[in-house]
């Protein structure tokens, strides 16, 4: 009988750092949230280094790995010593020049339940994914776990309603979204309110939308490697949501925490009988979508 309820966290962190002591910091962090009850359990986007991507450095692509090796293997074996599920999101190293930004869903077995590559690439300024990461081509995909069923989005993902209704349609319960989003600091003061509120804004919808739980794990901490810039603030504020975009748990904007909320699948299903979205939608006349405008 699947799971009716069970308890899924986020952890913030910041991952300003070397990919070993990062791997060390994570596996800890985890270790506490599933102590403290998590059965599900992400981490931030890029778990393993300093968000790199604020720079085209060809040397950056030193940071990624191939499948199955470091970040697979330290994580597995936690998942099945702890039986729980980890989302694992890491710098892929498919073949030489061709890179994504995925995640790994580690079942509680150690197993790979399964795998999501990053669909939507931004470029934006200090934001230079396009440079590293090839769009993601296994597409938006509900993963069945022993714990129940997730889908996996990442980041700029997260502003896509499309990308959310298209795994939530597969049986997605929860839409976790690992990230890393901050502010640059100069641009803080006159716009940072409103990008953080259409940031939380955005995912509460996407929660009320399909009636589904959504958990987003931000990383937090002033990245300033590179010289003369005035690098990035991620503004941390990890949450979780209820299917109807009530905020269940909700971080700081610069403290390390884990944020823990349950899974009520009984509460789910009486959400969408009374807001039966699903229903009632026009697919007949839906076509269009998938055009780039409709001029």
């Amino acid at each position: 009988m699947p799971n009716k309820k069970y308890k899924i966290a986020v952890i913030q962190l910041n991952l300003n750092d070397i990919a070993e002591n990062n791997l060390k910091k994570c596996i800890s962090w985890v270790r506490d949230a599933a102590n403290l009850g998590a059965e599900v359990i992400s981490l931030p986007e890029l778990y393993s280094s300093h968000y790199f991507c604020q720079s085209e450095d060809v040397d950056n692509f030193a940071l990624a790995e191939p499948l199955y090796s470091t970040s697979f293997i330290a994580f597995s074996a936690l998942a099945k010593e702890l039986g729980v599920v980890i989302i694992v999101p890491f710098f892929e190293k498919r073949m030489a020049g061709i890179y994504h930004n995925s995640a790994y869903i580690i079942d509680t077995d150690g197993s790979e339940a399964g795998l999501y590559r990053k669909m939507h690439i931004p470029d934006d300024p200090h934001f230079y994914e396009k440079f590293y990461f090839t769009p993601g081509d296994l597409g938006f995909k509900t993963i069945p776990t022993k714990k129940g069923k997730i889908g996996t989005l990442i980041c700029w993902d997260q502003w896509y309603p499309e990308a959310a209704r298209l795994t939530a349609l597969q049986g997605a319960e929860v839409l976790f979204y690992p990230t890393a989003i901050g502010w640059h600091p100069q641009e803080k003061e006159q716009y940072g309110e409103n990008q953080h509120g259409a940031w939380m804004s955005v995912m509460k919808g996407h929660a009320v939308a399909n009636g589904v739980y959504v958990a987003a794990a931000n990383r937090i901490g002033l990245e300033q490697y590179l010289p003369d810039t005035a690098g990035i603030q991620f503004w941390g504020s990890s949450f979780i949501a209820g299917p109807q975009g009530e905020i269940l748990a909700q971080a700081s904007h610069d403290k390390e925490e884990i944020m823990i909320a349950e899974v009520d699948l009984d509460l789910q299903e009486n959400v969408r009988q009374n807001w039966p979205f699903f229903r009632d939608r026009r697919i007949d006349a839906f076509g269009d979508i998938t055009k780039r405008a409709i001029d």
